[in-house]
């Protein structure tokens, strides 16, 4: 299991996935299922997530399934950009993609 925080347009988020990695292609194909097609990640050490979000970290896990799943541990931006300290997290990962679905690129 892995944990990231993600930086998008409407702001962070945290997600629980069974994935390996933040660019594996299911997790990035649900992602864009989700409208999030662009965004910044930073892996946050599962101690450190588990400790931070308490129950509700047991909560989420539970509900996560072995292969190929993705969970929202936290909506809220305002709060998961106050939990973690940016030393604390993972080294950034971009993804942006090519093509944008709703505007030609500039």
């Amino acid at each position: 299991m892995k944990i990231f925080m993600l930086y998008t347009g409407s702001g962070p988020l945290v997600i629980m996935t069974s994935y390996r990695s933040v660019e594996a292609p299911g997790l990035l194909e649900k992602l864009t299922a989700k409208g999030i097609h662009k965004f910044i990640a930073h892996e946050i050490p599962l101690p450190l997530a588990r400790q931070r979000y308490g129950a509700h970290f047991d909560m989420v896990q539970q509900n996560l399934t072995e292969n190929d799943d993705l969970r929202v541990l936290d909506y809220n931006g305002e709060r998961a950009f106050r939990l973690f300290r940016f030393d604390e997290l993972g080294r950034a990962r971009k993804r942006e993609p090519d093509v944008y679905y709703d505007k030609e690129l500039p």
